[in-house]
């Protein structure tokens, strides 16, 4: 990970050359007739969003085409991303995949200022707050996913427990896990399913827990979260995080094959597990939505607003991008972050950044997406924070918690030595 910001930040030079050598301070003339612009995206195959908003914005804009350019998935999009970047070869416009390496590209001079844009998009428009820098938008939301809690209807009527009814504290998912694992009584099925991801504790930690931070140095908002988990999958509740890494389970059979009846995950799941249950990949039953539980009762209820977390989905301009096609970018990155572009990705059961009624009623129109009114309330209703942070020192922070939630989770270091190692770590390797 270091490698990476340190090849992002060496970028600056150049960039900030290719700027000050493009018409100092004139204002760029637009292009004239048909433009192309490129976007950068990975996977194709099966992340058909860059495709999707391409699209639309050449039917809304015949004179411009998307032209997509293909990078690896997961990590390695960062690093060949940062390499053409460098190399001066990166499309127009690409995407800011971690919100987490936000500040390195910024800092790098890699993104253009598009502060212009931020101010003229929807203020409700999810995680477009923190991607203001000292003043400075450089980057704006096109989807923001928030992590809900799916479960399956059949499995809590063979277990005999009542269903979720968005009043639940993590007490009250433990219990329901502990009590649906006894009821279900079947070898290998558990009443709920938690991913190997840090995510999936520090996450809802660091967004429920007041005052919490990363750059504080106290992670001792932390334990609770832990002790809690780690006595859910003693109890057999969950699969040990043990056989979730050692086995490769994937969150998408654990669940789809009703191998837990309970699975908090982020809201990509729900055309996922649409799609895999027409195609076959997932069994066919009844599920439905739920807020994440939370932290006390505070927030819970339908007549609250609960809080949970996930980083928004990004898109930034190149600053090495020829300024003829600057003024046609940022008009892309407006249309992509606004009501057209939240239509056009809800169509295909992705998650805007934008949820207003129209993007509800197009994913809940999609066949196999439940139609009770708390999986339509979780899915609109909630107040998602990050789970990390813009900040300068994130991706340190995070890579030390991240072998800090492996070592309690494998049980291999106790809670409480966990965190101040990492508490330790954080203050003599990082700032």
């Amino acid at each position: 990970m270091n490698r990476k910001i340190m090849s992002a930040v060496g970028i600056a030079a150049a960039a900030s050359l290719a700027l000050t050598g493009c018409g100092g301070e004139s204002e760029p003339e637009a292009a004239e007739g048909p433009v192309t612009i490129s976007l950068a995206g990975w996977d194709f195959a099966s992340t058909p969003e860059f495709q999707t908003l391409a699209d639309a914005y050449h039917e809304a804009n015949p004179d411009v085409t998307v032209e997509l350019k293909e990078y690896p998935a997961g990590d390695d999009y960062d690093t060949a991303l940062t390499a053409d970047l460098s190399a001066g070869a990166a499309p127009d416009v690409f995407i800011v995949k971690n919100l987490k390496n936000y500040v390195t590209f910024t800092e790098g001079g890699t993104l253009l200022d598009i502060s212009d844009v931020a101010a003229e998009l929807d203020p409700a428009t999810g995680g477009l707050e923190p991607m203001s820098v000292d003043g400075v938008t450089y980057a704006v939301p096109y989807r923001q996913d928030s992590w809900l809690l799916y479960y399956n209807k059949a499995l809590f009527e063979q277990a005999g427990v009542d269903l979720p009814d968005g009043s639940w504290t993590w007490d009250d998912y433990a219990a329901a896990a502990e009590e649906l694992t006894k009821g279900i009584d079947e070898k290998q099925v558990t009443g709920t399913y938690l991913h190997s991801w840090q995510s999936t504790v520090q996450g809802f930690a660091l967004a429920q827990t007041e005052g919490a931070a990363l750059d504080g140095g106290d992670f001792s908002f932390l334990a609770p979260y832990y002790e809690r988990e780690l006595a859910t999958q003693g109890d057999g509740a969950q699969p040990s995080f043990a056989t979730v890494t050692t086995n490769e389970l994937t969150y998408q059979a654990q669940f789809g094959t009703q191998k837990a009846a309970m699975m908090p995950m982020g809201s990509w799941y729900i055309g996922t597990l649409v799609a895999e249950q027409e195609s076959g990949a997932a069994e066919k039953f009844e599920w439905g939505i739920a807020p994440i539980p939370q932290l006390d009762e505070s927030t819970t209820g339908t007549e609250n607003t609960p809080v949970t977390f996930g980083d928004p989905t990004t898109m930034g301009i190149n600053a090495g991008i020829d300024e003829s096609k600057i003024e046609t970018a940022k008009d892309f990155l407006r249309f992509a972050a606004g009501p057209e572009g939240a239509a056009a990705l809800a169509e295909i059961g992705i998650t805007p950044a934008l949820i207003d009624d129209a993007v509800a009623d197009a994913i809940f129109s999609l066949e196999g997406v439940p139609q009770d009114e708390l999986s339509r309330f979780s899915y609109t209703t909630h107040e998602t924070l990050p789970e990390n942070p813009v900040g300068q020192n994130t991706a340190s922070i995070q890579t030390i918690l991240g072998e800090m939630h492996s070592a309690v989770m494998s049980e291999s270091t106790p809670v409480d030595e966990a965190i101040t190692e990492a508490e330790e770590r954080v203050a003599n390797e990082v700032g």
